[in-house]
């Protein structure tokens, strides 16, 4: 598995591509393109491009994580 390079929210930019969402989660960017397509992953469509809010990727990761209310 892949070790995240963030070592804070703050380092992200106000938008993630896929490579940054591999990088932070630390998988694969295929994995990654996975999960932006999965429903309720709070992916922004730009005419072909996919991207993720910084501040919706932090509440994402927040509800499925130990410390979120699901």
């Amino acid at each position: 598995m892949k070790m995240s390079v963030c070592k804070s929210y703050d380092d992200l930019p106000l938008f993630l591509n896929a490579s940054l969402v591999s990088q932070v989660l630390g998988m694969s960017i295929s994995t990654a393109y996975e999960l932006m397509n999965e429903p309720g992953f709070p992916v922004l469509r730009v005419g072909s491009r996919m991207v993720v809010p910084k501040d919706k990727f932090v509440e994402w990761v927040s509800q499925h994580t130990q410390g979120g209310a699901n």
